[in-house]
């Protein structure tokens, strides 16, 4: 793939802006999209042949689908849970935006049927993975046990000078339980402002072997590869992850060449018991 195609700048913009989608030829079935709303307007929408995650990225929100309606509020993605409402397909949806919002749509086709539910700051799972500098906070916002039907969504937080996603991992052969085919979407927020991740993406074949530096609303496809992220010293960095394929299991490989870092956590975790 065209590396243009794996790194998409932040857009700018009021309404639906479109992000990533099979139809700008980034992906195979994830899409992404931003709705910014000033405060006191709406949005009115449909989800078509795709079930849709829409997670809260700042602001006060009021979602009604289905006859159900919930109302939630984030003051940042750095300081706060996510809110978030589950759309299965076929579903009319209005956003009410008290503040002005920005919420990130994602969305994946899927078969018809589940139920319009709220993902809220209290259901949300939430761990701590790695050690030392590669220690890094996740929060799953719907994993292999949420009834959806293809959509795996969470967000990841970098404290300054850490890694994720390391070892380095890939998940694009289904081969279960040891790899599942699974593209991925990452969608970063940098804090302070002025502030950079650095994002790699390497394959095997070597036909993936690139780094992006990634700012503040900036999003990177990964259709392949491995995929490790570094945040710089003095800048905390989020982004908000989804994934989409051939089940909806996240099995995944090392880095074989890296795969040992995994020993030493555990050594690591032995002396500190």
């Amino acid at each position: 793939m065209a590396r243009e195609k794996l790194y998409v700048p932040a857009p700018e913009g009021i309404g639906r802006l479109p992000v990533v989608s099979p139809q700008l030829g980034q992906t195979q079935w994830l899409s992404l999209a931003l709705l910014r709303l000033e405060a006191g307007s709406e949005y009115d929408g449909e989800t078509g042949g795709d079930e849709v995650v829409a997670v809260l990225l700042t602001g006060i929100a009021e979602v009604e689908a289905d006859g159900k309606r919930f109302s939630g509020q984030r003051r940042d993605v750095f300081s706060s849970k996510a809110f978030g409402v589950y759309l299965p397909t076929a579903t009319k949806f209005r956003v009410r935006a008290h503040t002005f919002v920005e919420i990130a749509l994602l969305g994946a086709p899927a078969q018809r049927g589940g139920e319009v539910l709220p993902i809220t700051p209290d259901r949300i799972k939430s761990r701590s993975v790695g050690q030392f500098n590669w220690r890094r906070d996740i929060d799953d916002l719907v994993d292999a046990s949420f009834p959806a039907k293809r959509l795996l969504v969470g967000e990841t937080r970098n404290p300054p000078g850490n890694w994720s996603s390391y070892p380095p991992h890939k998940h694009e052969v289904n081969d279960p339980p040891f790899e599942a085919r699974l593209e991925e979407v990452y969608h970063f927020r940098i804090y302070p402002l002025n502030g950079f991740a650095v994002q790699l993406l390497y394959s095997d074949d070597g036909e993936l072997k690139d780094a992006f530096i990634v700012r503040d609303g900036d999003t990177v496809v990964i259709p392949k590869g491995y995929h490790p992220v570094a945040a710089p010293p003095g800048y905390s960095v989020y982004y908000l992850w989804a994934l989409a394929g051939e089940g909806r299991n996240l099995f995944f490989r090392y880095d074989p060449k890296h795969e040992w870092v995994i020993g030493a956590e555990r050594i690591l975790q032995e002396l500190a018991q």
